[in-house]
């Protein structure tokens, strides 16, 4: 350690007593080093992201939220997680997560457990099958939608029950559409 009176000859001015703490400090970088960890699993609840550039060809799968601006071909699927397909994202895949939110492109089928939005810039060419749809004025949609709770099923008992026949499974005559079905 060195003394004040030390550090005076050789032109150093009096505030130079703070490497008297230096010291201190790789201790709490150290320390600062041993937190990082803590941070990151405490940050590891943000969203992974594929950004702009990203090409990735073959099957992603997960649980955490994900947001992809770059381009995936082959098949995507997030367990828990929210998928984000960003401006710039373009998507082949199928595509599956509790949440979908489409501001790319996305060219395959998509099926969000509980929701799928189309913003303003979002295209889906392929199918689309989910308990709630949003879709914002300039998305465009192409292809099939399967929108509702159970959306097959409720199609089946209606049928059914209009005909009067119980259900087989499988209806011979056209089937109504549940009221969160797309028809337009």
């Amino acid at each position: 350690m060195w003394k004040k009176e030390d550090g005076k000859p050789q032109g150093a001015p009096e505030i130079s007593t703070t490497p008297v703490a230096a010291p201190s400090t790789p201790i709490s970088n150290s320390s600062a080093i041993r937190e990082t960890p803590k941070e990151v699993t405490v940050s590891s609840k943000a969203a992974a992201c594929i950004s702009q550039g990203i090409k990735i060809k073959g099957e992603v799968t997960g649980s955490e939220d994900l947001f992809v601006d770059g381009q995936v071909d082959g098949k995507l699927s997030l367990t828990n997680g929210s998928l984000t397909i960003g401006p710039n994202g373009h998507v082949k895949a199928d595509v599956t997560a509790r949440e979908v939110i489409v501001r790319g492109k996305v060219e395959g089928r998509v099926s969000g457990r509980d929701k799928v939005q189309l913003w303003s810039t979002g295209q889906v060419t392929g199918e689309v099958q989910t308990d709630r749809l949003a879709i914002e004025d300039g998305a465009m949609l192409r292809g099939k939608v399967e929108a509702g709770k159970h959306p097959g099923k409720s199609g089946e008992v209606q049928a059914a029950a209009a005909s009067g026949s119980p259900s087989s499974g499988k209806s011979a005559g056209p089937i109504s559409m549940s009221s969160g079905t797309a028809a337009d």
